[in-house]
């Protein structure tokens, strides 16, 4: 296969946009309809084909051999990436088996494959300031709202149309950097980790239970543990007919893109201030927000700051149902996680208030961790290890692991679930004993 010229690539980009661009202007100037951008994109297929054609006449002309065919069509699908894709990055977010990006400058990439190998990647750009051109691309036309990348905004979040997630920043380090998080699977069900082995069966049978019984649920975990996935299986086991509503910082959760699962969900995402410092709409607020819009359930994507104290407040009064996801290391430490945080927050909210709202809201938190498989000759797992109910508040939370890790690595019920009853009404049945 013969290796793309990306100098040539960017060369052929800009001649495309440039030819799109003006048909644009001379749409508006004779008051043609606007083309949607899937009509725009057709046109940039057939725009490019014609800049391809124009090169080739250029190259026999001057005695040069032209490009072959397969080698033009790696060029076509090279053009269109950088005019709507990814760019450079487009081969590695067309790999399904690629799970994690970063790039450290232009031409320091690295990739993380699902099976644990990590490979020093080829560059994405020619220089850092390409680099971040790239980056403003997508933070201009990803998310709800534009997503500046520049010196005065010098951190960016947002979500791909892949739903692959990606976070860069420049200024802060002495070349921009970049991070993406495959988001490897879309539509996935309690079924699925199952399978892959991230759930027992029998926690995978109490989780949909406590799903319909409409359990308030924390998923804790480490970086890029799995907590997101585990959240989009657990809200499939929620009936289509319940209205959701999500709040997240940079969309990811995507369920408002599986109508068939949820026809009805609104997507909510924090919105950034503009170069005024006008116009920031944060989590908190859109916490608030929700509630007022009629949710059947409210799902937090991730809680990192000061929505905390608004959303156990909504669990607790009686939204019940809802999911979110947070950064802890263990299952009981995810309490004094959420005391700090509400401790940080606008109400300054002391850890005894905090531990007795997170008594009164929270009743289930699921712990899930990755790790190394020896018995699947080291290839990374991401497993489900505990599941902690909360019994109630005594100056502290009081908290029992429903299920556990054994000796032998199995995930086992180890405490009596004081809800019990309540399960079963929504079809639970144990099939092992408590330790």
């Amino acid at each position: 296969m013969t290796a793309v010229d990306h100098q040539l690539v960017k060369r052929f980009r800009q001649d495309a946009g440039d030819r799109i661009a003006e048909q644009r202007r001379l749409d508006q100037a004779n008051n043609v309809t606007p083309m949607s951008t899937e009509d725009e994109r057709q046109y940039a297929r057939a725009v490019i084909a014609q800049i391809l054609e124009e090169y080739a006449r250029t190259e026999i002309n001057a005695g040069r051999t032209p490009l072959d065919a397969e080698t033009e069509e790696q060029y076509a699908a090279a053009v269109h990436a950088a005019l709507f894709g990814v760019g450079r990055l487009q081969p590695l977010l067309d790999n399904p088996e690629v799970e994690n990006i970063d790039i450290n400058g232009c031409d320091q990439v690295f990739v993380g494959f699902a099976d644990g190998r990590e490979v020093k990647g080829e560059p994405v750009a020619e220089t850092d300031e390409e680099l971040i051109e790239l980056i403003q691309v997508l933070g201009a036309y990803s998310g709800l709202s534009s997503r500046p990348f520049d010196s005065a905004n010098p951190q960016l979040d947002l979500r791909l149309p892949d739903g692959s997630r990606l976070s860069a920043v420049m200024d802060v380090a002495r070349r921009p950097a970049l991070s993406i998080r495959r988001a490897r699977m879309g539509k996935v069900f309690i079924s699925d980790l199952v399978g892959n082995g991230t759930l027992a069966p029998e926690v995978a049978h109490f989780l949909a239970c406590a799903v319909r019984a409409r359990k308030n649920i924390m998923i804790a975990g480490a970086t890029n543990a799995g907590k997101t996935t585990l959240l989009r299986a657990l809200a499939n086991e929620i009936p289509p007919h319940e209205r959701l509503i999500t709040v997240e910082r940079a969309l990811e959760l995507g369920l408002d893109t599986f109508p068939e699962l949820h026809p009805n969900v609104v997507a909510f995402e924090e919105r950034l201030p503009n170069s005024e410092g006008q116009g920031a709409i944060s989590m908190a607020e859109l916490v608030r927000r929700s509630l007022r819009m009629n949710p059947s359930r409210v799902i937090v994507g991730e809680v990192l700051g000061d929505e905390i104290v608004t959303m156990l407040n909504a669990m607790s009064q009686g939204n019940d149902g809802s999911l979110s996801t947070i950064h802890a290391n263990s299952s009981s430490e995810v309490f004094n996680r959420i005391s700090t945080y509400a401790l940080q927050a606008s109400e300054r909210l002391p850890i005894e208030a905090s531990q007795m709202l997170i008594a009164g809201a929270v009743n289930f938190v699921v712990f899930i961790q990755r790790r190394n498989n020896y018995q699947t000759g080291g290839r990374l797992q991401r497993m489900v290890t505990s599941v902690r109910e909360v019994n109630g508040v005594d100056g502290r939370v009081l908290s029992s692991e429903v299920f556990a890790e054994a000796p032998d690595g199995r995930i086992v019920p180890h405490a009596p679930i004081s809800c019990l009853e309540d399960l079963m009404q929504h079809g639970y049945r144990p099939t092992g004993t408590w330790g």
